[in-house]
């Protein structure tokens, strides 16, 4: 295993306490901030997701025991969405693996993924307000929803498992909106408690497929934790006497932007 310089450990412990901070204070998803800015500072796209997968299943781990204690997790969705997820990413690192065989065929994929994620992710967060009002669903309109919960749960969570796994952005913005579409009688703290629950196993999965194949950095992924546990601490702290809709925005049109670059130009 090889040792950061100094400087070099200094800056990625900043780097996951800025994360952190911006993830307290927003409750942007970390994957969204983080692959993006690991890729600025030059690491290979298939060592940016790897690593922050891990990441992310270490960092969202006690929000689903903080959840779980307060009774906001729906564990029948949990179980709908990794019936369709957890398959869907075992599969894709399948590919990766057998189909494609070295980072280097496969990094367009990567980043045209990404780019097409985090301007998801960005619309997702720029129009959650109009989101929130758009399903006021008649009793016969619900009726007929619950018919097809089901099957377009799993068929849902097959796609994030896919898109996760290729980018490792997904699980969180873009997640909470496939749960606001399809259950829309469900409270916003239950829907946030239902994605964190189901992000943690998908993202454990994914990072474990990147790690075989040899994508995870752990000199940078301990970096990033010891900068970013605390500091998401912190920011959710702040959070209350910031106004974050307004930073939301400037975050969500930033990955617009990176996304847009990804998507067209990778």
């Amino acid at each position: 295993m090889e040792f950061l310089a100094l400087g070099e450990f200094i800056k990625y412990v900043f780097t996951g306490a800025a994360v952190g901070f911006a993830v307290g204070l927003t409750g942007v998803g970390g994957g969204s901030l983080m692959t993006p800015m690991l890729i600025m500072f030059h690491f290979p796209p298939h060592i940016a997701i790897g690593t922050d997968l891990i990441y992310a299943a270490g960092t969202k781990a006690s929000g689903v025991f903080a959840h779980a204690k307060q009774a906001t997790i729906n564990w029948s969705i949990v179980l709908r969405l990794g019936m369709g997820s957890i398959p869907a990413s075992l599969i894709t690192i399948y590919f990766l693996k057998n189909i494609f065989g070295s980072p280097e065929q496969y990094q367009e994929i990567l980043l045209t993924t990404l780019g097409i994620m985090l301007v998801l992710t960005a619309l997702v967060i720029l129009f959650k307000p109009l989101l929130n009002r758009s399903f006021a669903l008649s009793e016969r309109e619900f009726t007929k929803l619950k018919r097809y919960q089901a099957p377009l749960t799993v068929l849902m969570g097959a796609l994030l498992g896919v898109a996760v796994t290729l980018t490792s952005v997904g699980a969180g913005a873009f997640g909470a909106a496939i749960l606001m579409t399809l259950y829309p009688r469900l409270s916003p703290v239950t829907i946030i408690g239902t994605d964190i629950a189901h992000a943690v196993p998908l993202t454990l999965i994914a990072g474990l497929g990147h790690m075989q194949l040899g994508n995870v950095d752990f000199m940078l992924l301990s970096c990033l934790l010891i900068g970013s546990l605390p500091a998401i601490h912190f920011g959710s702290r702040m959070s209350k006497r910031v106004p974050s809709h307004i930073l939301q925005a400037v975050l969500a049109t930033l990955l617009l932007v990176i996304g847009f670059k990804y998507a067209l130009f990778s």
